[in-house]
């Protein structure tokens, strides 16, 4: 379809390089639209994804990142089977940047491609999308062998709070040989709105990379899990200070006052935000018993330690009213 601009000079200018023989001023006139064209010039990047030179059909699929419309997700989508794998790969990245909503069933036939970065940019941009209709393949999609792909994978099934993938995503967070997908499944464990994520997750508190750690104290935080609370205890001494961070955190959000005595010592770290996790948390368990120890910190040497301090001793003598 040709699109004809008769009061915008700059687009008229555009659109007849858009025509030229040269291919590298096709694709140099793609890179101008994408800097001063709206919503409604779509249809010139469009036009040009069946362009005949990879490059410019490339080009093309890179100027959409941006458009929302179905008739761009489905040029998009139509490139993830060109013969050309620079072009497969910008259509992907571009449909992963998208957020439209009906361009989910377009993206679910693609969730096998046999390019893996295809793999990658459908289930990222399925995630956005959150349709329970990629829970099947984002299932699937776990025992791929490219550890990239199974990250994406987890990221659709948590967003979605896909319950039927917990036992799959504990198995993942303990055993895959990637530490990000350990890291992504003990974090996704935490759509578990029961205690059936505790083994896994007390199991990745003792993994072997301190990432997989950290993530597993924040989420045994966020579901509230009481039973964790020694385990977190256990967590407030591990060699990493991010990950005594996340278990004081958490503590704070459980609460309990069994946590006062080793937060309290986490008083005297040597990093400063573990120091002002702690007394943040301190301050959300509410234990009296911890005033002496903030008292003493209000007098710490980095300023948001002793900030944190105060909040805390604020919030304990509030809740003793």
């Amino acid at each position: 379809m040709t699109i004809t601009y008769t009061e915008d000079p700059d687009l008229q200018e555009i659109q007849a390089r858009l025509q030229a023989e040269d291919a590298e001023i096709r694709r140099i006139a793609l890179l101008d639209l994408a800097d001063i064209a709206g919503d409604e010039h779509a249809p010139l990047s469009i036009a040009a994804l069946r362009d005949p030179v990879p490059a410019v059909r490339a080009e093309a699929a890179r100027a959409l990142e941006a458009f929302e419309s179905d008739e761009s997700v489905a040029g998009l989508v139509a490139l993830l089977d060109d013969d050309n794998a620079a072009v497969r790969e910008a259509a992907a990245h571009s449909l992963g940047e998208l957020k439209h909503a009906t361009s989910a069933l377009l993206l679910l036939p693609h969730v096998n491609s046999t390019d893996a970065f295809v793999r990658v940019a459908i289930l990222r941009a399925l995630r956005e999308l959150r349709v329970e209709a990629s829970a099947a393949p984002a299932l699937s999609a776990l025992d791929d062998a490219n550890p990239q792909v199974r990250r994406e994978a987890i990221g659709v099934l948590g967003y979605l709070k896909h319950a039927p993938a917990l036992p799959a995503l504990a198995g993942l967070a303990n055993h895959d040989t990637d530490p990000e997908v350990r890291r992504a499944a003990s974090g996704a464990l935490g759509l578990a709105d029961t205690d059936a994520a505790l083994p896994a997750l007390l199991a990745a508190l003792g993994d072997s990379a301190w990432q997989v750690r950290e993530e597993a104290a924040t989420t045994l935080g966020k579901l509230g899990l009481q039973a964790a609370v020694p385990h977190l205890i256990a967590t407030l001494r591990d060699s990493y200070w991010q990950v005594r961070l996340r278990a004081a955190r958490s503590l704070g959000r459980l609460r309990s006052r069994d946590a006062v005595p080793a937060l309290i010592d986490a008083l005297d770290h040597e990093a400063g935000n573990l120091r002002k996790e702690a007394a943040l948390a301190l301050g959300e368990i509410g234990d009296a018993a911890a005033l002496p120890a903030l008292d003493r910190v209000q007098g710490d040497s980095d300023p948001e330690v002793r900030k944190a301090a105060r909040i805390a001793i604020e919030q304990i003598r509030r809740a003793a009213v």
